[in-house]
């Protein structure tokens, strides 16, 4: 596999048959993370930090790693990327990246920008980015952050405990 374009997802998944869908039969969706740093080492920092699940409420997520913009154009272009997360420190850098694609991409899906200094928040905020994480990535900071814009993309709702509820006109007809 090239260094300009590689997908990382669970081995179980890519082991199980596929239905016609394209999803391996019996499990369950996953979430597509487009992850641009011209840096191999960055990416893999980052993959590693989300590990499969970035939340309990959430499915897996599926990382496919590019280190050009060409590849970032290409990956967008054809649609379902549920977040990306840019490298503000790639060379070249995510941030006029981020600023075209929420020009050029419609819907685009939320993207993360991470910066070298908490100093770049103002340029982030130029790049129209939907969050921000600052370089050296916190490892639990960074997964939150990515939890939140996936289910703002998703409308996941974390899961609360609910009670069944005895209603008023169930309750009348037993009484009758």
């Amino acid at each position: 596999m090239t260094d300009e374009v590689q997908q990382t997802h669970s081995t179980e998944a890519a082991d199980a048959p596929e239905s016609a869908a394209g999803t391996p039969e019996g499990a369950e969706p996953e979430l597509t993370i487009l992850l641009y740093a011209s840096d191999r080492t960055v990416r893999e920092n980052i993959r590693f930090t989300m590990g499969r699940k970035v939340a309990a409420d959430l499915p897996p997520i599926r990382v496919l790693e590019v280190a050009t913009q060409p590849a970032v154009l290409v990956a967008m272009e054809r649609g379902g990327i549920d977040l990306a997360i840019l490298d503000g420190e790639a060379v070249p850098g995510g941030m006029g990246l981020c600023r075209q694609l929420n020009d050029e991409i419609f819907p685009c899906p939320p993207i993360m920008v991470l910066t070298g200094r908490r100093d770049d928040v103002w340029l982030a905020t130029w790049s129209r980015a939907d969050a921000v994480v600052p370089h050296p990535v916190d490892p639990i900071r960074l997964p939150d952050a990515v939890a939140t814009l996936l289910r703002s993309r998703t409308d996941v709702v974390p899961q609360v405990e609910v009670r069944p509820v005895e209603r008023a006109a169930e309750q009348r007809q037993h009484v009758e």
